[in-house]
């Protein structure tokens, strides 16, 4: 990526006047292992004239010095780099985290003013945020949140439970209203719950996981249940990879009943729902029980709905918001933006 445009660039010398030089600026990301740097940046320093830090502390200079590069520890203004690239030399500066504002800005200035011979200005990362990177920030956050702050510290999995279910329920709140920023925010309020459970765990005394371990679980089931992703089976329909899924869970669960796993805790339309599909997709036909009362109703409500392909949940809430609505309308009261 070259950063010199003819805009930024004073006229070059004339005659025998040396060449102006070369400025590259190196950027790394803190997300990746310092000394993971690059094959263009690794030839960039071993071909530099001189290696500019203004960080003493810099992650990588260990890492570079090992390698045999010499890296100078100095913070030089803009027109003493200019200074430095007299005679064709090539710099290359070692940005810090905040990637080096006052040197840029000085630079610029004086290109603009038209009076300097510039170098050539060379931006090159040396390293880059892979997908999912920042991830690597929230657990560091975590980590010291835990440490440090009173509340945080003295959680427990039992005491952050209704968060959970609350932060889940909000969820489904903003998927509803179709509310892309909510969306995007209370889907990071889950995050920060697998996070928060993951460090919590992590000081018990006997056995102790990190979020990696949960990652890595993750990520072995997904695997696992695909065999026609990263396996030799195929799935040409969204019911072979179904069919897939249940096959495979039931293999690693080893359960005895359909019905095992299925919480109980939960919503009452979802538990129905979850049962009649557990029964359906097992081929079972199993009648409904008969009895009296609004419950026995509910449950068969349930199950025509499962069988129909419709959320009862979903259905009732959606029914439920336009009755919320009915309801202001008759007080005079408009309603809430923002809420379905």
């Amino acid at each position: 990526m070259n950063a010199s445009s003819p805009e930024a660039t004073a006229p070059g010398p004339t005659g025998h006047e040396p060449a102006p030089g070369r400025i590259i600026l190196l950027t790394t990301s803190h997300r990746v292992a310092p000394g993971l740097l690059s094959w263009p940046a690794w030839q960039a320093l071993r071909a530099a004239d001189a290696v500019l830090c203004a960080d003493g502390a810099h992650p990588q200079l260990p890492y570079l010095r090992e390698a045999g590069t010499a890296v100078e520890e100095t913070s030089p203004t803009a027109q003493e780099l200019v200074d430095a690239c007299a005679g064709g030399r090539t710099v290359v500066v070692v940005a810090t985290g905040e990637g080096e504002p006052a040197l840029t800005d000085g630079l610029a200035r004086l290109a603009g003013s038209g009076r300097v011979s510039m170098p050539e200005l060379e931006l090159l990362p040396a390293s880059y945020d892979l997908p999912g990177a920042r991830l690597l920030d929230l657990v560091q956050v975590m980590d010291r949140i835990r440490a440090e702050c009173p509340w945080s510290s003295g959680q427990t999995h039992q005491g952050l439970a209704r968060y959970g279910i609350e932060e889940a329920y909000e969820l489904v709140e903003a998927i509803e209203a179709g509310d892309r920023e909510e969306l995007r925010e209370e889907l990071g309020d889950v995050l920060l719950q697998v996070v928060f459970h993951s460090r919590i765990a992590e000081e018990h005394p006997d056995t102790p996981f990190s979020i990696d371990d949960v990652a890595g679980g993750i990520v072995a089931k997904l695997i696992h249940r695909h065999p026609h992703v990263f396996g030799d089976e195929t799935a040409e329909t969204p019911e072979d990879v179904k069919e897939h899924w249940l096959r495979t869970k039931a293999e690693e669960k080893r359960r005895t009943s359909v019905t095992e796993g299925v919480p109980l805790g939960q919503p009452g339309l979802a538990l129905a729902a979850k049962l009649a599909s557990r029964a359906r997709t097992a081929d079972l036909d199993v009648p409904l029980p008969q009895g009296e009362g609004v419950g026995y109703e509910l449950l068969a409500l349930a199950v025509r709905a499962e069988a129909a392909g419709v959320d009862p949940e979903a259905a009732l809430r959606a029914a439920a918001r336009v009755y919320r609505d009915a309801i202001r309308a008759a007080e005079g009261t408009a309603p809430d933006k923002g809420q379905g």
